[in-house]
């Protein structure tokens, strides 16, 4: 991706065995969710090693935020590609991914074992836990990404679309209506400084990524219905969730519901096990799909479907942002840019609303022990602060002890 003769960039410096090291340890103990690891990434890379500059960190996360993907995958990405360029950029992902990854892989493989009360009670907690995960999520970010009423409002239609249109339909309508809403009713001036953001990726490497993106976004459809390949439909379904996702991992869940639920490939009960099991790992949710892939009835399975979905539900989010990157430090002054972000992230929390009803909630609460669990569970996250894996051990040993009771 560098190029001598592009534009000034900051120099890279490091090796990728650096960069790998690194973000494996950040892979293996970065608890609490995409926020978090943001801090994780700034300790290591701004304040301990001087990697970038505070500037240029936050206007990275920036970049990230308004790109659909995982969030805090493209910041760690953006960080190794900036110290050492494209192997770089490569050896973060793998270092900071593969822990969950494996762990996942390791869960869906023993999911099968989980029988009698004791098996069906764990699942069961760990489907309350979801519950509390995700209105945690929404809780935080309605706080964040609507705190007016034209971005309230905004969310609140983007729920009731999703609901209405349900699977991925309604939700990439519901993101494209917060968009033009936040373009129409959301434009006001921040006042946002125009710090510049100095990455080793050539503008021509850039549109080739875009077109990449357009490529596989819109011609993986196709592909998969002239083929008729399993693969192929693997990859596209994975795909499409990971470059349609704005917001993270949380607001995945209703698009991969969509592909993998709705589609037969894997059972309500399995999916919300596995996303359960999910906030008890480290590093990045987007892990999730590592689960899907190796249980889908659709692919080859096992390793090799995990390897599948990974690959697929990370790739739209890393070409979209080494696409941009070259562009911009121009885009990012416009005004009717960081209006199309806030009605677009104010969607995000209406479609995690609407997610949180249905399936999660009519799914995993069933009566009132489990509404109990679910409500301590997020009273451990909210008030008490606990981290997620601590409050999944909580809900595991809570749906255990239900389902021994019952």
């Amino acid at each position: 991706m560098t190029d001598q003769a592009s534009e000034p960039q900051t120099e890279t410096r490091g090796s990728v065995w650096e960069v790998f090291r690194v973000f494996l340890k950040l892979g293996v103990t970065s608890f609490g969710g995409p926020i978090a690891h943001l801090g994780y990434f700034r300790a290591e890379a701004v304040e301990r090693r001087k990697w970038l500059d505070d500037r240029e960190y936050a206007d990275l996360v920036a970049l990230c935020q308004f790109l659909p993907g995982p969030a805090s995958s493209q910041v760690g990405f953006g960080i190794g590609l900036h110290r050492a360029g494209t192997w770089g950029a490569i050896a973060a992902f793998l270092a900071f991914t593969l822990p969950s990854a494996v762990l996942m892989v390791l869960f869906a493989s023993g999911a099968a074992l989980f029988s009698g009360p004791v098996g069906a009670g764990l699942l069961g907690g760990l489907k309350v836990v979801a519950v509390a995960i995700i209105a945690q999520a929404v809780w935080g970010m309605a706080k964040t990404l609507t705190p007016d009423r034209q971005r309230a409002s905004i969310a609140a239609v983007a729920a009731v679309a999703a609901l209405v249109f349900a699977g991925s339909i309604g939700q990439v309508a519901a993101i494209v209506l917060g968009a033009i809403a936040g373009y129409l009713f959301c434009r006001t001036d921040t006042g946002e400084s125009g710090s510049t953001l100095h990455f080793p990726v050539r503008r021509s490497v850039g549109v080739a990524s875009l077109v990449l993106f357009a490529v596989l976004l819109f011609g993986g459809p196709l592909m998969a219905l002239a083929t008729g390949n399993a693969e192929v439909k693997l990859f596209d379904a994975f795909y499409r969730s990971g470059a349609l996702v704005f917001g993270g991992g949380h607001v995945a869940l209703p698009l991969l519901q969509a592909a993998t639920v709705d589609t037969g490939w894997v059972s309500s009960q399995d999916f919300l096990a596995g996303y359960g099991a999910a906030q008890a790992v480290p590093g990045p949710l987007f892990t999730f799909a590592a689960f899907l892939g190796t249980i889908s009835t659709t692919g080859p399975g096992g390793v090799l479907g995990a390897a599948i979905a990974l690959l697929a539900i990370f790739m739209p989010g890393f070409l979209l942002l080494v696409g941009v990157l070259p562009f911009w430090n121009t885009l990012r002054t416009k005004t009717w840019v960081q209006a199309v972000m806030r009605g677009a992230n104010a969607a995000v929390v209406g479609i995690l609303a609407a997610a949180l009803y249905a399936p999660v909630f009519t799914t995993a609460v069933t009566g009132p022990g489990p509404f109990s669990l679910a409500l301590v569970c997020f009273v451990l996250l909210v008030a008490w602060k606990l981290p997620p894996w601590v409050v999944v051990i909580v809900g595991a040993s809570g749906g255990i002890a239900l389902a021994l009771i019952a």
